[in-house]
């Protein structure tokens, strides 16, 4: 209908920005997208260019305006949800000074090692610290340096001149908030990478004087803090101009991805399950309580939702090791295949050609490291028990069900924490488009796989419906009936024996190798 209003949902992940037009049903006017770079620089440098988050969202968001055809004053809001624990440093005008450092550089893991270590130490944690950590935020910061704090703490040891001419270091959404408004701001949930607030009440969240110390980090190195839900402010003229839309166009503070996901995958109620494969992995829902469980790197953080929190278990990269695999080994893209071959639904046709198991092929998908439900910054990926009847098939199918392996052994410890087991879960992000891998999840997982409609887009949707729920123009209670579900994928008795024994192998695998990979990626490293 001409008179619905509609919310500019900016959705930027690891590989590309997604804009959407959001109604306040859910449904999606128009989309767009564009590719993000990411720089591989060696030793632990993992980076991307804040001013290409901006110029791909412009042009997205312009693209996906004029294909909805949609007058601007129809344009409620804007809201911003983006991968985190990627930290850009700007100077008091605004303007960037290295690249954003993404959550797969570990350049800062030594510092972070050196700070959390104490005389009595539990796994590499001073006791105390970790108590206190534990104790207001929830959880601690990550020893291999993965997270905010441990590139603030790369930035102020290694490049101290940049650390110095920092005026605020923000996570991506609230980068692209400040390009929005001019404001340099962050959220009760995108701060929480930084390890530096108090998060026992997801209402009132502040930064606390003891960790802060403890991080040695001034506070006015970081942004003032706003409520998941608040209005930061309009659009400044210039943005309005670069995106063809009013000033008096609301800008609402940004979200995490894995929390405006929650929402997009329709897990509204406590204990509601979904899973999302994209670029990374991750199996959450919102719970009633701040909870850690330090073993497993599991805990709860503040939601997209306020005053509510969702449980936080990200396993790392898991669609793309499939995109390796198809870019890097299969289907190379120097010319020795033509651009017009869809490479992943060949993947898709040849894996459902193999058969469950994979011929016993078993892929591990820690390309960076193991994250969820272990901490293991040395493992990486290899392909176990190959043949000469290994085809491509095999190994697209093994990638899958490799995935698939490492969110069964998530899924055990994500119904421990939460005291109660998944009679379902909602599935979401890219991979979600696949029936063959939807199949898979449902047989080695063991429950029913319900495939959300749109689920490139939920992330974006989420963070839709967020907005119109903080305007007031649906109830928060209705959100988990405006996802629509295209189809329910039920587990095959005829694998379950199967998938129990490979599933068995896999962590097998895990345990003996991780000696192996502490050796090739730890001391043999140091001396390369």
């Amino acid at each position: 209908m001409s008179s619905e209003r509609y919310v500019l949902a900016v959705d930027l992940g690891s590989s590309s920005v997604k804009t959407a037009l959001v109604s306040s049903c859910g449904d999606i006017a128009a989309g767009a997208n564009r590719p993000i770079h990411t720089l591989r620089l060696g030793r632990g440098a993992v980076e991307q260019d804040p001013h290409q988050w901006w110029s791909a969202t412009v042009e997205a968001a312009r693209e996906a305006l004029a294909a909805a055809a949609v007058d601007p004053a129809r344009i409620a809001a804007i809201k911003c949800t983006t991968q985190w624990a990627v930290t850009t440093p700007v100077d008091a005008e605004g303007q960037t000074l290295t690249n954003a450092l993404s959550w797969m550089d570990s350049r800062g893991g030594r510092h972070t090692r050196a700070m959390v270590h104490g005389p009595i130490s539990l796994g590499g944690y001073d006791v105390l610290k970790l108590w206190r950590w534990i104790r207001f935020s929830g959880g601690c910061p990550v020893r291999s340096g993965v997270d905010g704090l441990g590139h603030i703490l790369h930035l102020k040891h290694d490049r101290p001149e940049v650390y110095a001419r920092t005026h605020k270091f923000l996570e991506p959404m609230d980068y692209l908030n400040l390009r929005l408004t001019g404001k340099f701001a962050a959220s009760f949930g995108t701060i929480f990478p930084y390890w530096v607030t108090d998060n026992r009440d997801p209402s009132r969240i502040a930064y606390h004087p003891t960790l802060l110390r403890m991080a040695g980090i001034e506070r006015e190195k970081l942004p003032d803090l706003l409520p998941v839900d608040a209005v930061l402010g309009e659009l400044q003229p210039n943005a309005a101009a670069e995106l063809g839309l009013s000033t008096e166009t609301k800008v609402f503070a940004g979200a995490c991805d894995g929390h405006a996901a929650t929402v997009g995958a329709g897990a509204i109620a406590d204990y509601e399950g979904y899973f999302y494969i994209g670029t990374t992995s991750w199996l959450s829902c919102h719970v009633p309580m701040k909870k850690t469980d330090m073993r497993h790197s599991i805990l709860s953080m503040p939601a997209a939702l306020p005053g509510r929190y969702m449980v936080a278990a990200e396993q790392g990269a898991a669609g793309r090791c499939l995109e390796f695999l198809k870019d890097e080994i299969l289907f190379p893209r120097d010319g020795a295949w033509s651009s017009s071959v869809d490479g992943f639904e060949v993947l898709n046709r040849e894996a459902e050609a193999v058969r469950p198991g994979s011929d016993g092929l078993i892929f591990t998908p820690w390309v960076n490291g193991a994250m969820v439900p272990v901490e293991d910054p040395y493992t990486r990926s290899a392909f176990i028990n190959q043949s000469l009847g290994t085809t491509r098939g095999h190994y697209a199918r093994a990638v899958m069900e490799g995935v698939a392996y490492n969110l069964r052994w998530l899924r055990r410890h994500v119904e421990e924490f939460i005291g109660r087991p998944f009679p379902h879960l909602n599935f979401i992000g890219g991979a979600a488009l696949s029936p063959v891998w939807c199949q898979i999840l449902a047989d080695v997982i063991g429950c029913p796989i319900r495939q959300v409609a749109n689920p490139r887009y939920a992330n974006a949707v989420g963070a839709g419906l967020a907005a119109f729920a903080a305007l007031g123009e649906i109830a928060e209670s209705d959100i988990g009936h405006l996802v629509a579900i295209e189809k329910v994928y039920a587990p095959r008795p005829e694998t379950k024996r199967l998938y129990d024994e490979m599933f068995e192998q896999f962590l097998e695998l895990y345990k003996r190798l991780k000696p192996i990979y502490k050796k090739l990626n730890g001391e043999i490293r140091r001396h390369v």
